[in-house]
């Protein structure tokens, strides 16, 4: 990749982020400031005191695509501007790029869930752990989109508001109980995509129909014409998981005036499963509801796809960028600095060459020709 190509992308997708500074008292630019701070989030970097030691060790070969008028900012200036940075902007920006990749790829599976940023919890100011709601297609390792939680609110008004803002178009979108509700699943088939939503303890007529179904007909579902199952066997960890699928009709469960009130509902799905480790065997029963017809065949590679989100995605963030030991709290900082974390999980997700993703930020910090490799590679740059 060409610096001069660096610096085009830079100032396209980052240089008209508006500025809340008085421009003619401010020592740095602020497009510089977030190419910084992605570039060193990317690298390894994992506060602001890590940001302006990464930009002080590359300053020379960032001023090849930089301005850098005054040098590199000060850890204090990178925490005070990201602290005042409006969010909702710097998440538009990301999704903008995110909807050029994934139009390219075309979404199939998008995972809703929630994560706790345990770090940002500060008992004397009394402020809760920030929780933010992402949006995550398993079959292209990407974060589309994500939305914070208010603090005396929860996921519930948080997933329509990310929702509304991606492009679900003939996707199949999951998510677990808490996202088991009328209006997501009427917003989610508004916009053009099927649901699959986890059926739990919080519906609980719907939950006790279905689990009084299942107990009636357990015994002869095999031999139900009108009930497509398959059966999933997977050995690893020292354990043997079976996974049996079965997908019904809801007129066969459900009473029609509950049926009415699920924006195109048509299939009951039921997941039961076995574990068998060395010294004993359990045995687990959970149920879906879905808007995909019931003779659709790939129910389980659905269902099994949302899980990935806790390893493929929340596991990273604490593990890769320490997102849960993070003790960045003020203001919008801490909100600004998940949208970073998650653009440089994309990015690093978007080279497919060898090594783990924890090597290949390493990497990144110390060879320059190795960064802009993954830059090159993630279609934004």
């Amino acid at each position: 990749m060409r610096k001069e190509s660096l610096k085009e992308s830079i100032e396209k997708h980052f240089g008209k982020i508006p500025d809340q500074r008085v421009v003619t008292r401010s020592s740095h630019r602020l497009v510089d400031i977030i190419a910084i701070a992605i570039l060193a989030i990317l690298c390894g970097a994992d506060g602001w005191v890590a940001i302006e030691t990464y930009g002080k060790a590359k300053q020379e070969w960032l001023k090849t695509f930089l301005e850098l008028p005054n040098g590199i900012p000060s850890h204090d200036t990178f925490g005070r501007i990201f602290s005042q940075l409006n969010p909702e902007v710097l998440e538009q920006n990301f999704q903008s790029w995110v909807k050029v990749i994934a139009g390219k790829l075309g979404l199939k599976v998008v995972a809703i869930d929630g994560k706790s940023l345990n770090g940002s919890y500060d008992r004397e100011s009394s402020l809760k752990s920030l929780v933010m709601v992402s949006a995550w297609s398993s079959s292209h390792k990407l974060v589309l989109g994500q939305a914070a939680v208010e603090q005396k609110s929860n996921e519930i008004k948080a997933i329509p508001i990310l929702l509304e803002q991606l492009d679900l178009e003939g996707a199949i979108v999951t998510t677990d109980a808490m996202g088991t509700q009328t209006a997501i699943a009427k917003q989610i088939k508004e916009a053009g995509a099927d649901y699959i939503l986890t059926l739990k303890a919080n519906h609980p007529t719907l939950a006790n129909d279905a689990r009084n179904w299942f107990e009636k007909h357990q015994n002869q579902l095999d031999r139900t014409q009108s009930v497509e199952s398959e059966l999933f066997c997977e050995a690893g960890h020292h354990r043997i998981e079976k996974r049996c699928f079965f997908s019904v009709p809801v007129e066969q469960v459900f009473e029609q005036a509950r049926i009415k009130s699920w924006t195109g509902l048509q299939t009951l799905i039921v997941e039961q499963s076995s574990r068998q480790l060395w010294n004993k065997t359990t045995h687990n029963v959970r149920f879906f509801l879905s808007s995909l017809n019931p003779e659709f065949t790939d129910f389980p590679h659905s269902i099994r796809s949302h899980w990935e989100v806790e390893n493929q995605l929340h596991w990273c963030l604490d593990v890769v960028f320490s997102e849960d030991n993070s003790r960045i709290r003020k203001d919008h900082a801490p909100r600004n600095m998940t949208i970073l974390r998650r653009l440089a999980l994309n990015l690093l997700r978007q080279d497919t060459s060898k090594g783990s993703l924890k090597m290949k930020r390493y990497q990144a910090g110390l060879n320059n020709n190795f960064l802009l490799q993954i830059l090159s590679n993630s279609g934004i740059f």
